[in-house]
This record gives structure tokens, sequence and C-alpha cells, in this order.
């Protein structure tokens, strides 16, 4: 069976589904100094000095306590053992939580569950420690947890193991409940003093590792600017329409909190030759590997992105930057993502809809991420900053940055989708071109494609690509406009476009794209002559 069927759903665990908290309007704990940052400890292997050295850079830059640190001696590998993740690393875990006075034990037969309470709510897993458990047969206490495949399944992600981890539980088979999904409380608020919200500063390189906590910072400073890049399929119904759907919830909530969206809502991906820049938040599936324009030499992601690819194994490692999904995101300039490190089931991913609703509300990847997933005890691994919030001041109204284009195009479609289209529209012409600004006009037609009215979107696309002075961004404006010149049956004038933009650019990264707007003319194919009927036999 092939692993685009594997990622199915599975019904049994919707009848377990947690209980949501209540909102609260202020989503951020109030107390003095730092407390994400107090309750936080990092976890590196002592057998990877670079692992050591991350594990201190890191705590330097968020002022994460000293004294907050564990020091593993466990395998270099992504993959370890069921026995060598209980000895090398959930057991000396919970001996510094218990040696630390982190958290407070009950009596391990207490129906209140063994954890009375806990000052860590966050577990940073540093390069170096190990990424996937592997199965196990014949586990002591262990005991199938319900039908196969799911209740039989011992393989797991080490974070979400190490997220359950004070619950003590010898089953190993099957997963867990998440009483934290669909949550819109802070993890220091929350009663369930067991959990800990795991998430790893993992990557293709060290390198990549510093990159991706001082851009979380400095994002959290100066804002997360850029456009959404949502690559949905277009499934009208069937059983993997839940992802189509967590997609087009993403591209509905982003657009209304004014970041520009561009939907593909077909059945392929985004073309390698397709000109995306600027890409502040990327959803998409599904392919196996890293494709698209993420392969092009020289792709970044804006400083700060959340990206992220459906796969069943987009996560199966997070250091080959050429294989699947998380770590060549990463090594392609994001901050944050997550991925499957075994087959999870479609359902029991993250929930992207939920992870990008909480990310925009203002709380930390750590909370998004946990926020989203049904189960523990399972294929998740969450490759970032826990402490990152991109959208740092979304709860109190201080979105930043609070000037300029990006400020301005926030505040046209806030009006467009507050009030009425007509009164964004000439709010964001009006800054468009105060600003010269091909950004508006860019995210302005976007907007216009969703009342369907493709003639203002045009003269939009049209006004960006004119303003736009990087001919990447000028050429994505203008596939916008050929392809909505084409739908409008405008041929003749998309067809000159095209071919003014080619003569241009003949040599242009996109320049593949274009000329997929000009194919050639089909040779015509010679119909050979009718065989020759034979002589007639001689007499």
């Amino acid at each position: 069976m092939t692993t685009r069927h594997l990622l199915t759903l599975v019904a049994a665990i919707l009848a377990a589904g947690a209980v949501a908290e209540e909102p609260r309007a202020d989503p951020f704990p109030t107390t003095k100094g730092n407390p994400d940052a107090e309750a936080t400890v990092v976890v590196y292997n002592e057998k990877d000095d670079e692992s050591r050295e991350l594990a201190r850079f890191y705590m330097e830059q968020r002022r994460i306590p000293k004294r907050n640190m564990i020091g593993l001696t466990t395998g270099v590998a992504e993959d370890i053992s069921r026995d060598d993740y209980e000895r090398t690393i959930a057991e000396p875990i919970r001996r510094a939580f218990t040696a630390n006075f982190w958290w407070k034990l009950r009596d391990p037969e207490s129906p209140l569950g063994p954890v009375e309470s806990n000052k860590i709510r966050y577990l940073a897993l540093i390069r170096g420690v190990p990424l996937r458990i592997t199965g196990a047969v014949g586990y002591p206490g262990d005991k199938i947890f319900g039908e196969p495949p799911l209740g039989t399944r011992s393989d797991a992600a080490v974070d979400s193991e190490l997220a359950a981890l004070g619950l003590f539980n010898r089953v190993i088979s099957g997963a867990l409940n998440n009483p934290y999904y669909r949550s819109f409380t802070p993890i220091a608020d929350f009663r369930h003093p067991e959990l800990m919200l795991v998430c790893r500063l993992d990557g293709p390189s060290s390198g990549t590792v510093k990159r991706m906590i001082t851009d979380s910072i400095a994002t959290e400073r100066e804002g997360l600017t850029g456009f959404a890049y949502i690559d949905a399929r277009g499934l009208p119904d069937g059983p993997y329409k839940e992802g189509d759907d967590w997609l087009n919830a993403i591209a509905a909530s982003t657009r209304r909190r004014g970041i520009p969206v561009v939907l593909d809502n077909g059945p392929d991906l985004f073309p390698e030759a397709y000109p995306m820049r600027q890409a502040a938040l990327y959803y998409g599936w599904y392919t196996d590997n890293v494709t698209g324009p993420f392969t092009r030499p020289g792709f970044k992601f804006a400083r700060g992105a959340v990206a992220v690819h459906i796969h069943s194994f987009s996560g199966v490692t997070v250091r080959d930057p050429q294989k699947a999904w998380v770590a060549p995101l990463l090594y392609s300039g994001a901050a944050a993502t997550v991925g499957n490190v075994f087959e999870p089931y479609l359902t029991l991913t993250v929930h992207l809809d939920t992870f990008q609703d909480r990310l925009s509300a203002g709380f930390t990847f750590g909370e998004a991420a946990y926020m989203a997933q049904r189960i523990l005890s399972w294929q998740t691994t969450c490759v970032g900053d826990p402490l990152y919030r991109p959208y740092a001041g979304a709860a109190f109204g201080e979105v930043k940055p609070d000037a300029g284009e990006w400020a301005e195009y926030r505040t046209g479609a806030k009006l467009w989708f507050g009030k009425d289209p007509a009164s964004g529209a000439a709010a964001l012409q009006s800054a468009a071109r105060k600003l010269r600004s091909g950004v508006i006009y860019e995210g302005l037609g976007l907007l216009e494609l969703t009342r369907n009215d493709p003639a203002a979107a045009i003269a939009a696309f049209q006004q960006a690509r004119q303003l736009y002075k990087n001919p990447e961004d000028a050429a994505r404006a203008a596939i916008h406009e050929i392809i909505q010149l084409r739908g409008s049956k405008r041929g003749e004038e998309a067809l000159a476009l095209t071919r003014k933009l080619i003569a241009a650019n003949p040599r242009a990264s996109f320049s593949p794209m274009l000329r997929t707007f000009d194919p050639p003319p089909a040779t015509p194919v010679p119909i050979p002559a009718a065989p020759a009927k034979p002589a007639a036999a001689a007499r």
C-alpha cells in the first residue's frame, strides 16, 4: 500500500477527543520577567560537542536560567531503540526533574495522576538528541492499546513521547489523548502539570539552528512580513479532503488578518520556476520529497517564516537538506516547521488550521503545535524555538510592523473584511499609490479574486508588475495577470504579455514557467503513405 493511501482517517480516535479550555481575553501570563524562559529546560547530548554549544547559545539568547539544562549521554544517530530511549533519555530526564525539584510527584497510584505540580512546561531538545524511537516487541508492561494498526504501533517521535513523560506510562503501544488539543489557554495556566511541550532546535547544521534562534527573536521584535503561499489540492470530497479543508481555512483566516495569500487550489504543486518570494508562511501537500521553488538555488524564506508540508514521512530526518520536507524547509530559511517521523494517519497529524490560528493569536510555537494535535506518544516532531511567537503582540492588537507597506496592506485588508470590499479597495489603492508599492497592489489583486472580479484583479496585478523593482516579484504579478487574462478570454493580450516578458528575461529562473503559457506549435506528424500493392505474380 502506498504512503498516500496509508495517510487516512482513523475514526476510533475521534470518539475520544479532548475537551477544549475556554478562551481567555489575555493569553499571556502577567508575571514579571520572562516566565516562558523560567519554565524551559534545555536538553542536549553530551556526546556531541556542537549540541552542548548550541544549548548554551540558545539559553543565552532566550535568557534561560543556567540551572535549566540537562546533558544526556545518548546516541548521536537520529534513530534510537525503545530500550535505549528509556535508559539514556527518559529516565535521566525524570531523575533530573526530581533532583532539581522541578516537579512534585504524588503516590504513583493516585487517581489524580503522578505529577502534582511542575515548574517546567517546555522542553527544548537540541540538535544531537535522537529523533525517532523504533518499534519494540515484548516491552515490559506494554499491552495492545486498541485495534491495529493504531493500537499495535510502538514507534514514536522522541518529542511526542517526552511530552507525556510525566505520565510514567509503561504502555508503549498506541497513542494517548492530548488534553491540550484545541485549548486556548497558555501552558503556564493549563491544569495538567504532567504535560510538557517538547520541541527541538534541530536541522541540517548547527548554523541552521543558530539562524532559527536569532531569526525567531528578531521577528518577535520587528514582525513577520510577507506572503502566505498555500498549496491545496482542490479535493471536493473523499478521505483526504480534511487536509484541503485545513489549508483553505488557513487561506481564509490569514486574509482576514491582513496577510496577502497566494492560493493554488489545483492538483499540482507550485512549479520550480514559480517566482515565490517574500514567503512568510507556506502550507502545502502532497509529495514525499521537497520539490518546487524550494529546490531552486538561492531560494530563501522571509525571516521568521513558518513552513509546513503535509506528508506521512515529512520529518523522517531533520538533518538531510535533500530528503523529505522538514530539513529542506529549514535549510531554505524557515524558522519553524512540524513533521512526521513515521506514518501518522492524516487526522492524527498537526491540524494546521488550528496551528496557524493559535500562532496568529499570539501563542508560542510550542503552544500552537500542541494545541493542534489530537494525540501524544505518536509521530509528530515540532522543529523550532518552542518560545517563538511570530505574532508576539497579537493579543493586544500590536501586530508588527506598525508602519510601511505591509502595515498599510494589513489596514486596508482588515477594512475590506471589516467594513466592505469597496472601502478596503479604496484604502489599498491610496496606500499603494502613496508608497508606490507593488506588494499592496498585488495583495489587492489577490483580494479581488476572492470576490470573482478578474478585471479589477488584472488591473491591480498590472500596477504591481510595473512598480516592482525585483524581476521575480514583477514576474509573479505578471503570472497572476496572464492567468486571469486567459481565464477572461483575453488570450491575445495574455500571449503578448507572455512573449514580451520572455524576450526581456530569456534566461531568468521564472522563464520556463512563462513558456508554459506560449508552448511551441506541435510539429505535424506526417501520415505514412499506404503500402504499395504487390505486383501480380508472373505467370
